[in-house]
């Protein structure tokens, strides 16, 4: 390294510049998200110190080795998630929730039909699949249709924003190099509270934001029916969709494989198990991430598609992945900034300034995720910008769970979602809500609950492992 990389004043100056300009780019400019994560790493590098063939040298290795550790997850958990929309699969999980749950707790119904959907499929093209069975629901059972749109979104989000293979905590636990079991198990854990606080929100203040916006505007949102009519209906759909069992079996046959691996090997390596070296083997083939989710593809393709014909099967799947390049552009682009924070020297310095700083390590990504996200407004580019920022960084602090931090730079990017962000869009306009204020209500201060929940959540965790 030299003078000026291991130098913390330059260190620290040249990333300001780069994340300045890289907010910049992203929020002023028609510059896309991936062309300014090149331009920051780049001016990261250069302004540490590093040759400019060397800058390129090191965007292009972080740029390969990110991708070349998640890109294929990631375009697989796409084409199953693509499936999974178009087959009925997520209306079938859905419509059974509300059968098992029962009348009167729609709202949890659905706010745990989100919480499973969103694992695999996107958020946005989740929601608006499940829209109409939130309006038919709040015809039929004289519920709030705010009440219900706010407990399905907010089940959607938290695991859209924390459990793998959704495409930014996927990305984030491929730049800090953690496993994705690990991800997956710390993702539930964290976003329960969350989803429980947003779905009690939902249904205190629900009827409440109805009520004000009849009373500001005269429009009622929520005519109501009888409940034996929404049965009769939903009896009716179920019969035209997949079973419960292969609707779910591409879910849960991966996250099974993951987790025999990640169980396997660890219960062995810490001396809890014997197993012999070959089951240690097979379970770690089977379990890791891309055979674990090939299997579930394959399960998706031959249980869900069978009325369906090879073509419109591949085409399906060709649109799941197309949906993701710019996913996968995004992630590699983080991956390379990274890469030159490490190379630079940038991060180690950066890292030493940290360790000294008055504040839990783990809420560093957390809050970078933040005021990514409450800027530019992309929760995936949150995610990935936070990760790669800091993921060097941290890994220059002793003691810090490395998995806590991926979920953290993560779960910071659920903070205050509005104009900025797509989905604020899709579930105001899909609820029929028109006026800011209301806007507001409806997501802005869910999601700002299920970010402060996350936050108590990652500290007690961090606290204690």
């Amino acid at each position: 390294m030299n003078e000026l990389g291991t130098s913390e004043v330059g260190a620290l100056v040249g990333l300001a510049a780069a994340v300045a300009l890289l907010i910049f780019f992203v929020v002023k400019t028609k510059i896309h998200a991936i062309l300014a994560l090149i331009i920051a790493a780049s001016i990261a590098g250069m302004a540490a110190g590093m040759a400019p063939d060397a800058v390129i040298e090191t965007i292009t290795a972080g740029f390969g080795s990110t991708l070349g550790t998640i890109g294929l997850v990631i375009g697989l958990g796409v084409m199953m998630g693509r499936i999974l929309e178009v087959s009925g699969a997520a209306e079938k999980l859905a419509y059974t929730l509300i059968r098992w749950i029962g009348k009167k707790k729609e709202e949890w119904a659905l706010s745990v039909a989100g919480f499973i959907i969103s694992i695999p499929i996107f958020v946005d093209s989740a929601y608006v699949i499940l829209q109409p069975l939130v309006r038919s629901l709040a015809h039929t059972t004289g519920r709030s249709i705010l009440t219900l749109g706010i407990a399905l979104a907010g089940g959607l989000i938290v695991t859209h924003h924390a459990v793998p293979p959704t495409p930014g905590p996927l990305g984030a636990a491929g730049i800090f190099g953690v496993g994705i079991g690990e991800m997956i198990i710390w993702g539930v854990v964290l976003t329960i509270p969350a989803m429980l606080l947003v779905t009690i929100y939902a249904k205190v203040m629900g009827p409440r934001i109805e009520a004000m916006i009849e009373r500001d505007t005269g429009e009622t949102l929520s005519p109501a029916e009888a409940f034996e009519e929404f049965q009769q209906r939903a009896d009716e759909r179920e019969q035209e969709l997949p079973s419960l069992f292969i609707s779910i079996l591409p879910i849960l046959l991966p996250i099974v494989l993951i987790f025999i691996n990640t169980f396997s090997t660890n219960l062995t390596d810490a001396g809890v198990l014997d197993l012999p070296e070959g089951v240690v083997s097979v379970a770690g083939f089977i379990g890791n991430p891309v055979i674990a989710l090939l299997f579930g593809v394959l399960a998706a393709v031959y249980g869900l598609t069978r009325n369906q014909s090879r073509q419109g099967t591949i085409a399906d799947m060709e649109k799941g992945v197309q949906a993701a390049g710019i996913i996968l552009l995004v992630t590699g682009a983080g991956g390379a900034l990274g890469e030159v924070l490490r190379e630079s020297g940038s991060a180690e310095a950066i890292g030493e300034a940290v360790a000294s700083l008055p504040l839990p390590t783990i809420l560093i990504p957390f809050i970078i995720a933040t005021v990514v996200r409450i800027i530019q407004g992309s929760g995936t580019v949150a995610i990935i910008t936070s990760a790669s920022i800091s993921a060097p960084i941290l890994a220059q602090v002793p003691d810090v769970n490395m998995v806590l931090a991926a979920q953290a730079a993560s779960l910071g990017a659920l903070f205050f979602g509005y104009f900025n962000d797509s989905f604020f869009w899709v579930v105001n306009r899909m609820l029929g809500v028109k006026n800011a204020k209301h806007q507001m209500l409806v997501w802005s201060v869910p999601t700002t609950i299920a970010w402060a929940a996350t936050m108590v959540m990652l500290l007690i965790a961090s606290f204690i492992f």
